[in-house]
């Protein structure tokens, strides 16, 4: 395990500079706004901000004010925050990103969870919070072979090998909710709770019979299949042909920020204005770390092997999840809120928490009452 520290060389800056000064818009029929994917004035305003406004520099410097650490695990080299709690008995924890985010999503929650005291809780609610890179994400390797990263066992392997952790909890959202809900079902020996932080749960296969569902329970599936009409276009692009997509995303600093900021507008409770709940600066450092690692590919490439994990052991019909799990639905979700009754086919629920606002980036949207729901679900 070596201390990391982030340092983009500045010909990788002034690279980006260029091609943005340089960006080929688009056009756009007259009246469109968001319905048509990202709108266009919105994204000039962004990119212009991007060019004359935004300090990479100085969001190199506050990220580097939290403890960073790369570590060999499993093969790939894995970037993490690691914060010690300060408290009498701080519980580990380790915190999972997913798509289109990455480590710097959980930047507000970090130091309330480690020093609560400091944040006007309980000593005694401390957590070592250990906040990775998932692997070909941000700063972490990218994996160069086929196949699906069973990211469980790399978290596992991190926390109980390189950190020292006899047992943990875990938590994420997105992406990071599929891999923490198999941290509860793989590797309980280790894990004592998991909390899922968004609608990215696991289902069982195959599903219960209409007649064994619930009026909530049908309302939810027609739901998600609305969802996946009007919204899942991407995800169906990623699972099929990632490495097409790629070339854009990898060549177009603009195209990169269209593709991922819209998913910050459509998933958060922002009600349609984005700067509601992010600022210019939460998303071009989002969009920036994934522009310097060149990760974009690799990120969306998870989506494809995913789909064609030939080891893939979905949960069966009458399958649970037995850890204790913590889950928090939260309304800026929209269509795809889950109602407690399917996850509770599905996991072993202590506390479920209907939050009263807050969307899919809800470390970013809503870090005080996340913190103070870890807080709850953990003690």
């Amino acid at each position: 395990m070596e201390p990391f520290t982030v340092g983009v060389s500045a010909e990788i800056l002034v690279d980006l500079r260029d091609r943005l000064v340089r960006t080929r818009w688009p056009d756009q029929v007259d009246g469109a706004g968001w319905d048509y994917g990202t709108e266009l004035s919105y994204l000039k305003e962004l990119v212009e901000y991007w060019l004359t406004q935004f300090d990479w520099r100085k969001q190199e410097r506050f990220i580097n004010a939290l403890p960073q650490f790369c570590a060999q695990v499993n093969g790939l080299n894995i970037h993490f925050v690691h914060v010690r709690g300060k408290g009498p008995q701080p519980f580990p924890l380790v915190i999972t990103h997913g798509w289109p985010s990455s480590f710097f999503e959980m930047h507000k929650i970090i130091r309330p969870l480690a020093d609560p005291a400091s944040y006007g809780g309980d000593p005694a609610d401390a957590f070592d919070v250990v906040v990775p890179s998932m692997p070909g994400f941000g700063f972490s390797e990218r994996p160069a072979h086929r196949g699906l990263v069973k990211v469980d066992v790399f978290w596992r392997t991190l926390m109980t090998e390189v950190l020292g952790y006899r047992r943990f909890g875990a938590h994420g959202s997105d992406i990071g909710a599929r891999v923490t809900s198999a941290l509860g079902r793989f590797h309980p020996d280790v894990v004592s709770g998991i909390h899922i932080g968004s609608v990215d749960l696991d289902w069982p296969e195959p599903l219960p019979s209409v007649t064994q569902l619930s009026a909530a329970e049908r309302d939810y599936l027609e739901r998600v299949k609305g969802w996946e009409k009007t919204e899942g276009g991407y995800a169906a692009i990623q699972a099929t042909r990632p490495q097409t997509l790629a070339y854009g995303l990898n060549d177009s600093p603009a195209g990169l920020a269209a593709w991922i900021v819209e998913k910050f507008r459509a998933w958060s409770d922002c009600g349609g204005d984005i700067e509601s709940r992010f600022t210019k600066d939460e998303l071009l450092t989002t969009v920036t770390i994934y522009w310097v690692t060149e990760t974009i590919n690799a990120s969306i490439r998870r989506y494809f092997e995913k789909r064609h994990d030939p080891a893939a052991n979905p949960l069966r019909l009458g399958e649970r999840i037995e850890t204790p799990t913590g889950i928090a639905m939260f309304p800026g979700e929209k269509d795809l809120v889950v109602p407690r009754e399917w996850a509770e086919r599905t996991y072993n629920i202590c506390r479920w928490s209907d939050m009263p606002r807050g969307g899919h980036f809800a470390a970013l949207e809503e870090p005080e009452l996340l913190v103070k729901y870890f807080r709850a679900f953990f003690r």
